[in-house]
């Protein structure tokens, strides 16, 4: 089975892209920075040569978006967002082009839509929405709890320091 997938050298990219040629598949990797023999380059955003990867293909992931493992500027969240977004939208224009389009688009994007909490576990059927709880800061909509918890720890262990608007940004021991 051939399979085009994007943000294949991401941290489940590279999970995924390992299982599915461990199984025996042909995986092809659009990348901006191309290193293996499979990898083809992309600047998702515009068509272009990648496309014709698709044709055919039995399969299509869509993995691409900038990393959320980032300070929450308002350039680094709107960089998340429209990485997402435009590489959903040139990949739909490539499929949509394909003479033999792909039978599976599958497409994910990063982003945390559940409450932070420790009093159930968050599912599709029980899970609690969050991003709008009362004192949390306005970029938790784009990505509620998470690393907050590790983070949170380190600081209780007095390893943390002002990170907004502060003087110190590596957390020091």
């Amino acid at each position: 089975m051939k399979v085009v997938t994007s943000g294949g050298t991401g941290q489940v990219g590279t999970i995924l892209s390992r299982a599915l040629t461990a199984a025996g598949h042909d995986v092809v990797i659009l990348t901006r920075r191309p290193v293996r023999d499979r990898d083809v380059r992309w600047d998702a955003e515009t068509l272009g040569p990648w496309a014709k990867e698709l044709d055919g293909s039995d399969v299509v992931i869509n993995l691409a978006g900038r990393s959320v493992n980032c300070r929450y500027t308002p350039d680094n969240l709107r960089a998340m967002m429209d990485s997402r977004v435009h590489s959903a939208r040139v990949m739909g224009e490539a499929v949509a082009a394909a003479s033999r389009p792909p039978q599976v688009w599958l497409q994910m994007s990063t982003a945390t839509i559940y409450a932070h909490r420790f009093d159930a576990p968050n599912d599709e059927v029980t899970g609690v929405l969050g991003g709008t709880e009362p004192g949390v800061p306005g970029y938790w909509a784009y990505s509620v709890g998470g690393v907050f918890d590790v983070l949170l720890r380190l600081v209780r262990l007095g390893l943390g320091g002002p990170v907004a608007g502060g003087a110190q940004y590596v957390l020091d021991p």
